[in-house]
C-alpha cells in the first residue's frame, strides 16, 4: 500500500503552523442595512451580519495560535472592475458603485484588521484574480486555508475554486460563510464539499487551533 503523502485527517490539515484564515468581503455594502446588497440588489443581508460573532471567535483563536489572518476586500468601482462585470451592471441599469474606496460601503462591517494584518483588494469575485494573495500565502508557507465571509456562492466559492486550483487545502466552516439566498448557500457548500475541500463547523477549526 502506498504511503500517504498528505494529511488526510482534517485536524492535521488544520495544524496552526501551515494554516491561514482568509476573511472575504466583510464590508458594509455586503453586510449592513443600507448597503449595496440591501438597497441596490434588494437582498436580505441578515445572514452576513450574523457571522460577526463566529468570525470574531475564529480570529481570536487564530491570533493566539499564530495563524495569519488575511483580509480580502472588494473595490468594485466602475473604473476597476473587468468588462465582464461592468456589462452586467449596465444591462441592469445599475449606477451605484459597490465598495468604492472612501465610502461608508467600503468600510469593514463588525470586525476589522489589526495593525500589520494583510489586506488584499480585489476587483472581481475571486480573491486570487490579479492580486498578490497567492504570493502572500506562499511567503507564509501556508498549506491550508480556512475561509470565512460573504457571499458563499459568489466571492467565497470563486476564491475557494482558485485556492483549490493553486494546490491549497480548502476548509469552509458552514457557519462562517453566508449568503442572501439560503438555497444558493447550501448548493455552494454541497459543491465545495464534493469537489473542492472540507466543509465543517467553526467549532472544528477552533478545536484544532486551541
Amino acid at each position: 500500500m502506498a504511503q500517504n503523502l498528505f494529511p488526510v485527517e482534517l485536524a492535521a490539515r488544520l495544524a496552526p503552523g501551515g494554516s491561514a484564515l482568509v476573511l472575504i468581503d466583510m464590508q458594509n455594502d455586503f453586510c449592513a442595512a443600507g448597503g449595496y446588497i440591501d438597497v441596490v440588489a434588494g437582498k436580505d443581508v441578515s445572514a452576513g451580519a450574523s457571522l460577526v460573532p463566529t468570525l470574531q471567535a475564529l480570529m481570536d483563536a487564530a491570533r493566539v495560535a499564530g495563524v495569519p489572518v488575511i483580509w480580502v476586500r472588494a473595490d468594485y468601482s466602475f473604473d476597476k472592475i473587468p468588462p465582464s462585470m461592468a456589462v452586467v451592471s449596465q444591462a441592469r441599469g445599475i449606477t451605484a458603485e459597490c465598495c468604492k474606496p472612501g465610502t461608508w460601503g467600503a468600510e469593514w462591517f463588525g470586525i476589522a484588521p489589526l495593525p500589520g494584518e494583510t489586506i488584499v483588494t480585489k476587483h472581481t469575485y475571486s480573491g486570487f484574480a490579479n492580486t498578490d494573495l497567492n504570493a502572500v500565502l506562499q511567503q507564509l508557507k501556508v498549506q491550508s486555508v480556512v475561509f470565512g465571509g460573504v457571499t458563499t456562492q459568489v466571492c467565497v466559492e470563486s476564491t475557494v475554486r482558485d485556492a483549490h486550483s493553486a494546490g491549497y487545502f480548502c476548509i469552509v466552516p458552514h457557519d462562517a460563510v453566508a449568503s442572501h439566498t439560503a438555497s444558493l448557500h447550501d448548493a455552494a457548500l454541497t459543491n465545495i464539499r464534493f469537489f473542492l475541500g472540507d466543509v465543517c463547523a467553526a467549532s472544528d477549526v477552533l478545536a484544532a487551533w486551541r
